[in-house]
């Protein structure tokens, strides 16, 4: 999904213009990109949830080379799922699965 999309989905939805639009996308994201700085966790009931996850420092390996490299410690943001979001999405899955064959 991209900005674009989301500003095009708020323009057909609410026919607003454009360029209103595209502000109330920026302005969703920032809030989103707050909360999550601020509390380490988003979450949208019936979507998700994003949650930030603390990754360790330690010694890995370089696929390419196989040298063993230093990686500092850091933070990542992780997306999990809620029940009602992996019940749509198998039942998608299985849809295409099934157009696939029949075609």
């Amino acid at each position: 999904m991209s900005k674009q999309f989301l500003t095009d989905v708020i323009v057909e939805t609410t026919e607003m213009a454009k360029a209103t639009a595209g502000h109330l996308a920026d302005a969703i994201i920032t809030a989103i990109t707050d909360e999550i700085v601020t509390s380490g966790r988003f979450t949208i009931p019936g979507f998700g949830a994003f949650v930030v996850r603390e990754t360790p420092k330690g010694t890995r390996r370089n696929p390419r080379t196989g040298e063993k490299v230093q990686v500092k410690a850091g933070a990542t943001v992780r997306f999990k799922a809620s029940p009602a979001l992996k019940a749509a999405a198998l039942a998608g899955a299985k849809k295409a699965k099934r157009k696939a064959a029949k075609g």
